[in-house]
This record gives C-alpha cells, sequence and structure tokens, in this order.
C-alpha cells in the first residue's frame, strides 16, 4: 500500500477532491472514510457520489439506517459502522457480502470493521485542520497509486 497525504482549505476544495477521486475509482473498490466525528465523512461521501451523477442532497449519513444504495453511473454503496458494537454485527448486516461486488463501497468509521474489509482497500483519513479545512491521508493498493497521485494531486 501506497500512501500520499492532500491538504485542502476550503469546502469547494474539498467538494472538488471528492469528485476527483470519483473519477479514479473501479467497480468493486472499497473507499474506508476515517475521522472523528465532524471531520467530514459524510462531505466527502457525499462529494464522491455527485462525481458519479447523484445528487449530493440524496446522499446522508446512513447512521440510522446503516446502509443506502444509490443509483449513478455506477451503484453505490454508503455503509455507517458508527452504531454497530462489533464486526459481527456488521457481518449480520450482510455489509461483508457487499464489499467487492458490483458498485463501489463508501465506509463511513471503518476503522471499527477494519478486520474484516478488504486489503486492497483505498483508506481516506480524515483531518479537521481548521473551520473548513481538512488534511487526507489516502492510502491505496501500489499497484494504483500513480493513477491516484497523478489525478488527486495538487500542484
Amino acid at each position: 500500500m501506497d500512501e500520499m497525504v492532500v491538504d485542502l482549505h476550503s469546502l469547494e476544495e474539498t467538494q472538488a477532491f471528492g469528485k476527483q477521486l470519483a473519477s479514479v475509482l473501479r467497480l468493486g473498490d472499497v473507499v474506508a472514510l476515517i475521522g472523528n466525528l465532524g471531520a467530514g465523512k459524510t462531505h466527502l461521501a457525499q462529494a464522491i457520489a455527485e462525481g458519479f451523477g447523484i445528487d449530493r442532497d440524496d446522499v446522508h449519513s446512513p447512521t440510522f439506517v446503516l446502509i443506502q444504495e444509490y443509483e449513478g453511473s455506477v451503484p453505490i454503496c454508503h455503509i455507517d459502522a458508527y452504531r454497530l458494537n462489533d464486526i459481527d454485527e456488521f457481518l449480520e448486516l450482510g455489509a461483508d457480502e457487499l464489499l467487492g461486488a458490483d458498485n463501489i463501497c463508501l465506509i463511513e468509521w471503518a476503522d471499527r470493521v477494519a478486520d474484516v474489509l478488504p486489503g486492497k482497500r483505498i483508506q481516506l483519513e480524515i483531518e479537521s485542520t481548521g473551520v473548513t479545512s481538512r488534511r487526507i491521508r489516502l492510502t491505496c493498493p501500489q499497484d494504483r497509486f500513480s493513477e491516484f497521485e497523478r489525478k488527486l494531486r495538487r500542484s
């Protein structure tokens, strides 16, 4: 796995980053979104979904429903592991069956279920560095790193 760090200084930059990230994602990708409460996991998920033609206003944190599915240019599965007590609950939901399927899976609070996520996932650790600024540490499989870096690296 290779890693890159991107500093985003505004809400608009974060939205643009999410849309650019969507342009690199492929069917079967699992995107692990990790960060503290209010770090911007749902906001980034909205921007990624928007990159696939899904109205960002239709994308909500699935905290109470736990799994939301959206149809855009590709199917998006949006999972929130925040309220899960353990990995067994994740498995009981059948969420593991959605991983690597003919969709792109966005998982908020992915660190809570990391042990059952694919090793070749795309991981975004989001840190708030100001009111609207964020630092994103992106980790992805080595064989795809150059593609991610080319599309996402800020000049």
